[in-house]
């Protein structure tokens, strides 16, 4: 992850109506009128919100047919775990200085771990 990719996760997490958005989507998945509804907000700006979410891959959409045939964008967590320390940072930085590209895992570079990556046993220890 460089420090573009650190950045834009922290946005995305920095924001008061996203967290509303993660604390709504923590117990269950929802389709995007019904997520709207229960956050009091328009779906247009919604959609903003669960945008900057998605890039940083703390949230996945899914557009899936009801029984009657209408179109429905389900929204679901993506499971992560943030850990931000000094460590984080110095390797953001290296990245930048190395001239890497960034890493197209979908979890933000590494800021953001799912549960099927790997654990605190990783030889990179703080890039969790």
């Amino acid at each position: 992850m460089n420090s573009e990719q650190l950045l834009a996760l922290l946005s995305a997490v920095g924001h008061a109506q996203r967290l509303r958005v993660i604390g709504e989507l923590a117990d269950e998945r929802l389709y995007v009128s019904e997520l709207a509804r229960r956050l009091e907000m328009s779906r247009p700006l919604l959609y903003m919100h669960l945008d900057r979410l998605e890039k940083a891959g703390l949230v996945v959409g899914r557009l899936e047919l009801s029984e009657d045939g209408k179109a429905l964008k389900y929204f679901e967590l993506a499971p992560f775990e943030l850990k931000l320390n000094v460590a984080t940072v110095l390797a953001a930085l290296q990245e930048d200085r190395a001239g890497a590209p960034p890493e197209e895992t979908g979890d933000a570079g590494g800021a953001v771990k799912s549960s099927a990556a790997k654990g605190p046993n990783d030889p990179r220890g703080t890039r969790t």
